[in-house]
């Protein structure tokens, strides 16, 4: 069986910018909310038969009192924001497994759930869906990164490759060279 682990919330930055906006009749956005249901439903097309979804919640966390220039989702449109919970839903209501994550980051999830699936025997490949540079670190055995829009699939040759240093040193590698988006 193979997993796939979808972050959610790049899912859900990628198709706020991607598409143009819809709004209700009542006046809510959901034009991202419905680039991430499409996304999903072809992911499902494509044959996938297990999938996990995290997605953050734009708060501060337990990382912000650590390190206060620490992402505080200051500056996110609300016109986002506001389709968080919506988009959860949603893939509930599809039903996909989803991860809000609230004191945690959905990055934490994902890299948990991979780990977990990764362990079960019955479980050949997990896939984390993003081209998010910190998952990499999670890449190795079973676990593979896959970029869904790139059509790219990474083991640890290719994060060794891009890098220049293995998976398991990109938070290293990232606290010296700098993570931006």
């Amino acid at each position: 069986m193979e997993v796939h682990l979808v972050d959610g919330t790049y899912e859900l930055f990628r198709y706020h910018f991607a598409l143009p906006s819809h709004v209700t009749a009542d006046g809510q956005e959901v034009g991202a909310m419905r680039g991430v249901a499409g996304s999903m439903l072809q992911l499902l097309e494509e044959g996938a038969t297990h999938v996990g979804i995290a997605t953050d919640h734009v708060i501060p966390s337990f990382r912000n009192e650590l390190y206060g220039g620490y992402k505080d989702g200051s500056g996110v449109e609300e016109e986002l924001v506001s389709q968080f919970p919506l988009v959860e839903e949603l893939l509930d209501a599809l039903g996909f497994v989803v991860w809000p994550m609230v004191e945690y980051e959905a990055d934490d999830a994902l890299g948990s759930a991979a780990a977990v699936a990764a362990a079960d025997e019955r479980v050949d490949r997990v896939l984390i869906c993003t081209p998010d540079k910190d998952l990499g670190q999670c890449v190795g055995g079973k676990v593979f990164q896959l970029d869904r829009r790139k059509g790219l699939v990474s083991g640890v040759g290719e994060v060794t490759e891009k890098f220049g240093v293995p998976p398991s040193s990109i938070a290293d590698y990232l606290g010296l060279v700098g993570d931006t988006a």
